[in-house]
């Protein structure tokens, strides 16, 4: 198959053609194109690389049954309030909308900005990937994955009898995978549009994402790997994407749900990015990863997948499965790869973390939650871009926080 005939709802000419409907959404070719360019266009008329305007098929994620707030403690037994105080104003003037401190079990401090409250929805952007890795964590837990080595194919068998076969679950998750890197896409045939933008964009991806790299050996940022992660876990559990993430993470965490971007109704949801959750939600995922997969005494995910997580793929020594590593220290971290002349823009850090065992998550605009499992400290920071000055430094509020603590 081509991306001149698609099955999965749309044609680069559709008047090339013929109509197809399909049955689960009745969404023909030529109205799943129409709502591809609309995507399209709408994206194109933003400047900047921030995503879309506005997701145009939310659809509820349910959290935990009963939220159960996090412990809280005074942050002055801890921190001095200067390191705070600096910290806020840091976060302030990089146009943060949460800042939120966990040490030692409880939240220490916690800071919204502007209309932003302990409820408010915020974009994921890329903090949905490491969201994504922790629900294959829980489907390895539950049994429904043998491995992190178990090829992708065995799920996704429209890959059984072709080169990608061999892509392992670790491949996709590690960005190790061999499929086309991230770039800068202008046109509307591009197959890096149609794979975020099409209301049938897990099979432009499935079928048509082309390969350009044999698998396990080259570190390659793209939103394609994270998208896989939904057809994934539908296929392995038998249950929907978003409810998968309420059943197998939100509910044991306590944790509130939100909602997420489903490509077309009755379709599947992104899990490369685009969920919109609270503050709250994301910190308990860096906690679980930094408790090392313990949650309330109960293993929510096993040690030697947290060890998987943060251990260094193929190529690029600072990335591991849907996190960032501190170590070795690199002063410009890019996260499409160790090239700081890709597209996407990197993140400068100005001096070495003051701890060995940091890592992180890092979505666009600077979406961070630093994690020091030697310190029991997890720093999260959302919000949209940082302006250019000052601009964001990666050493920053780690170093802040560490620096105070060795005092």
């Amino acid at each position: 198959m081509t991306l001149k005939r698609l099955l999965m709802g749309g044609c680069l000419i559709a008047s090339a053609c013929a109509t197809h409907v399909e049955p689960a959404t009745g969404l023909s070719d030529e109205a799943a194109e129409a709502i591809y360019l609309q995507r399209f266009d709408a994206l194109r008329d933003r400047t900047g690389a921030s995503g879309l305007p506005a997701y145009d098929n939310l659809k509820p994620m349910a959290g935990a049954a009963e939220f159960e707030p996090l412990a809280r403690a005074s942050a002055e037994t801890v921190f001095s309030p200067d390191t705070l105080e600096a910290a806020t104003a840091y976060a302030a003037e990089n146009n943060s909308s949460s800042l939120i401190i966990w040490k030692d079990g409880a939240i220490v401090s916690e800071t919204y900005f502007g209309d932003v409250d302990a409820d408010t929805l915020l974009v994921s952007k890329s903090l949905a990937k490491p969201l994504s890795v922790v629900a294959v964590g829980r489907a390895l837990q539950e049994g429904y994955i043998t491995s992190l080595d178990q090829p992708m194919a065995d799920f996704i068998h429209e890959w059984q009898g072709t080169p990608k076969e061999t892509i392992r679950i670790r491949d996709v998750l590690g960005m190790h995978s061999g499929l086309l890197p991230q770039a800068a896409a202008f046109e509307a045939d591009n197959v890096l549009n149609r794979a975020y933008l099409h209301p049938y964009h897990e099979r432009v991806i499935i079928e048509d994402y082309p390969m350009v790299a044999e698998p396990g050996e080259v570190y390659a940022y793209s939103n394609a790997n994270g998208d896989l992660i939904a057809p994934l876990i539908e296929r392995a559990t038998g249950m929907g994407y978003s409810d998968w993430l309420t059943q197998a993470v939100f509910e044991p965490l306590g944790a509130k749900g939100g909602e997420i971007w489903f490509n077309r109704d009755g379709g599947v949801p992104h899990s490369g990015c685009c969920a919109m959750l609270p503050a709250d939600t994301y910190l308990r995922l860096a906690v679980l990863l930094v408790q090392n997969g313990e949650w309330e005494g109960e293993a929510l995910l096993s040690p030697e997948f947290i060890a998987d997580i943060k251990a260094p793929g193929p190529g690029f020594p600072n990335a591991g499965m849907g996190v960032y590593l501190g170590t070795p220290y690199s002063p410009f971290l890019n996260p499409s790869g160790p090239n700081p002349e890709t597209y996407l823009s990197g993140t400068p850090q100005s001096e070495p973390f003051l701890r060995d065992d940091v890592f992180f998550f890092d979505g666009n605009s600077n979406q961070v939650a630093y994690m020091v499992p030697s310190e029991n400290l997890v720093i999260l920071r959302t919000g949209a871009w940082p302006p250019e000055e000052p601009g964001w430094d990666n050493a920053v509020l780690p170093n802040l926080f560490l620096g105070d603590l060795q005092e």
